[in-house]
């Protein structure tokens, strides 16, 4: 994303308002994404990165690895970015060819097909819980091994429990401690990445 001078004004408020804080830059930058996107402050203690979650989203974008979503929101919010960068596959859950099914969502079911096809993808999920869930119920079971999950769903129900066995895990992850959350937030953290990851490797990808 390009900021451009009539931007200036509310980045000049957010970086007021947050004051200090104990991100690393690169963190900051994601935070400051989404409170832009959203005018939420209180973004700015929900959002949980794991360990080496931005260094292992970054080298993965930058392996052009293939990005399934679960909504088309997120997919458009996101395709701008991706490319005019590293112009990895986009795919949507919502999309994929399935077979009827009377025990999973549209969502869970097209993103456990399309996970099954990219196991070491990355995984965006904005507000479909069912693919939450899906998608942590696959790599517990070891069936996949994802680069990383950002996972932003409203947290009501079982997306709750999910949320916490995907924080617990070893995939690298950015999620939100808290119920809020929505395909906004999604892609305003993967619009940040891919910003940054661009930063460090555009210049030398291939």
């Amino acid at each position: 994303m390009e900021w451009h001078v009539t931007d200036a004004q509310s980045l000049a408020i957010i970086d007021s308002e947050i004051g200090d804080h104990v991100f690393s830059p690169a963190e900051y930058e994601i935070v400051r994404r989404v409170i832009y996107a959203t005018a939420d402050f209180e973004y700015k203690s929900l959002i949980r990165f794991s360990e080496r979650a931005l260094q292992a989203g970054a080298a993965a974008l930058a392996a052009r690895t293939t990005i399934v979503v679960d909504v088309p929101m997120v997919q458009v919010g996101i395709a701008s970015d991706v490319q005019k960068t590293f112009a990895n596959p986009v795919y949507c859950s919502m999309e994929a060819l399935t077979r009827p099914q009377t025990n999973k969502t549209r969502a869970a079911w097209g993103i456990e097909t399309l996970a099954t096809r990219y196991p070491e993808g990355i995984f965006i999920v904005g507000q479909a819980q069912t693919a939450m869930t899906t998608l942590v119920d696959l790599f517990e079971a070891e069936e996949i091994n994802p680069a990383l999950i950002i996972a932003t769903p409203v947290g009501l129900g079982d997306v709750e429990d999910a949320k916490r066995r995907l924080q617990d895990s070893l995939v690298p992850n950015i999620t939100i401690d808290s119920r809020k959350g929505n395909a906004v937030v999604a892609a305003a953290i993967a619009g940040g990445l891919i910003d940054l990851a661009w930063q460090a490797y555009g210049k030398i990808s291939p």
